[in-house]
């Protein structure tokens, strides 16, 4: 039995469950995540003879496989929000952003240095990697497919939507720091003035500068071209590939923060045309792209678990670890909101539903392989146990909990205050 033939077997079956599944944990307490991390284990568990999927092994291509996993995330991410950008309605995200992720930082960091016995640059590493909600595993409380409506979403899962979005982006600046840390030493003489000019100045701006020029020109040629021209005309969904490698790529070569570029691209072609159906065609091939890396991905973290990813991991991280999930995003992200749109209901589950995963992964993958960080084994199996954890106890209460706030049938601001016509319920 050659390695190769059981890959191709495994990612058939992977694809295959991958149309299926959604549909059979519709409205039940488990999730997708959950299902292809324990068939992973599952087959990596098995004398298959595919050798074990170790991101400390193989740390490039685990940037590059999770790196490109992100990336159409976001761009299906960026193209499904109705709601157009402004200081006030995006309130309860520059809250998140602003507020609850560098507070989540330092404390994951503090915790990491001062419980779990990291290294600085480690802690601060550790901190920064899993800083950002995951726009990959995170499809059950997100926000559903473009619709016609403006401002059609209920808060909890726009807002869970928009910082997914965009505090990918916003927390490499951390990545940057601990990466400068452990290259030169934690004297901020030797590396604060050129981190906060190059990596957190001119990346955030070329990043955001970059996805509004790229997201308005392919607006224009989607939507404003001669006819013979105008893309939107032939419905090719393969053209959300094209914006999101597009706005990736050339930031990234101008040493921007593609990540950031990708959303905001996004978020440009949305409005360049706002309710044409062509959204709809381009979130749709987005979704089924990063439907299949999901899997994908699920399926190596799973085998990789069962290497042994977690075996470094010691009682004292993953009190760190789990103190995130339970103690830390859910308190920080509630007092950020106080004041925010919404209800103290809606609030609390914004705030419970940090969900960390895939990109948590391409931050620790990517800084691992610019600098030499100590007790990198331990921050991998820290960062692997609260993706699991997260996974599981997100996976599981995401769909009972949704269901509860939609029952309510209350919106966070009623469709007649918008001149708009009611709506049965929320929507998502």
């Amino acid at each position: 039995m050659e390695p190769v033939d059981v890959a191709f077997a495994l990612v058939g079956v992977g694809a295959l469950l991958a149309g299926i599944l959604p549909r059979m944990l519709e409205h039940r307490p488990l999730s997708m995540p959950i299902a292809f991390l324990g068939l992973g284990m599952l087959v990596f568990l098995l004398p298959t003879g595919l050798p074990s999927p170790d991101p400390l092994r193989w740390p490039d291509i685990t940037t590059h496989l999770t790196e490109i996993g992100v990336i159409v995330a976001l761009m299906g991410a960026g193209l499904k929000i109705d709601r157009p950008l402004s200081w006030k309605s995006w309130s309860s995200t520059w809250r998140l952003l602003a507020i609850a992720m560098p507070v989540c930082i330092a404390a994951v960091a503090l915790l990491g240095w001062w419980w779990a016995g990291l290294v600085p640059a480690a802690a601060l590493l550790l901190g920064a990697a899993l800083a950002p909600t995951d726009p990959v595993l995170a499809a059950d409380v997100q926000v559903g497919e473009p619709t016609d409506v403006e401002d059609s979403e209920d808060e909890v899962r726009f807002a869970l939507t928009s910082e997914a979005g965009l505090n990918d982006g916003l927390a490499f600046p951390f990545v940057y720091a601990a990466i400068a840390i452990a290259t030169a030493g934690l004297a901020p003489s030797a590396w604060l003035a050129d981190w906060f000019n190059v990596d957190v100045l001119y990346k955030l701006s070329v990043g955001v500068g970059g996805g509004l020029l790229i997201g308005w020109l392919l607006g224009r040629l989607f939507f404003r071209a001669p006819s013979e021209l105008r893309l939107a005309r032939h419905a090719e969904g393969f053209l959300a590939l094209a914006a999101t490698f597009l706005a990736y790529g050339l930031v990234e070569v101008v040493g921007g923060y593609g990540f950031l570029a990708v959303f905001v691209a996004a978020r440009a072609i949305r409005a360049a045309e706002r309710t044409h159906e062509f959204h709809s065609v381009l979130h749709d091939f987005a979704e089924q792209v990063e439907r299949l890396l999901t899997v994908m991905l699920l399926l190596l973290f799973g085998g990789a678990v069962i290497g042994g990813l977690l075996a470094p991991l010691t009682w004292q991280a993953a009190v760190v670890g789990l103190a995130l999930v339970f103690v830390i995003r859910p308190l920080v992200g509630w007092l950020s909101l106080r004041g925010a749109p919404g209800r103290p209901a809606e609030h609390w589950v914004i705030a419970m539903f940090g969900i960390r995963g895939v990109g948590s992964f391409y931050y620790l993958a990517y800084a691992t392989t610019k600098a030499d960080f100590p007790q990198a084994d331990l921050i991998w199996a820290t960062v692997g146990l609260v993706v699991i954890v997260s996974a599981v106890v997100h996976g599981i209460a995401a769909t009972p909990v949704m269901q509860l706030l939609d029952r309510e049938g209350k919106r966070t601001r009623e469709p007649s205050e918008r001149g708009e016509p009611a709506l049965d319920g929320a929507r998502g």
